[in-house]
């Protein structure tokens, strides 16, 4: 299985929503490694490692995210595969 790791920007409503703790839930069910944290221009950023299939998975539920977040734009870049060894939120 080829490993991948993309960075997301994920602007809209997307801070004050359970974002960050609701893509951490899914990363850990997907079983994949990285982070989200909350960007000061009100935007959120997730770098998602891990299985192609797992990582294309979290990337795609990250374009409509929790029940109460209105993403706008979602932007991705393929990185160099990292092992995180976990999934954090910052």
């Amino acid at each position: 299985m080829k490993k991948v790791c993309l960075r997301c920007y994920i602007s809209g409503r997307v801070q004050g929503v359970g974002f960050r703790y609701a893509t951490a839930d899914k990363a850990l069910a997907l079983n994949v490694s990285g982070y989200v944290r909350n960007l000061p221009d009100r935007r959120v950023e997730a770098l998602i490692c891990g299985d192609e299939q797992a990582v294309t998975a979290l990337q795609r539920w990250l374009r409509q995210g929790p029940p109460f977040a209105q993403v706008g734009d979602i932007h991705c870049e393929t990185l160099p595969y990292q092992d995180y060894h976990d999934f954090r939120i910052e």
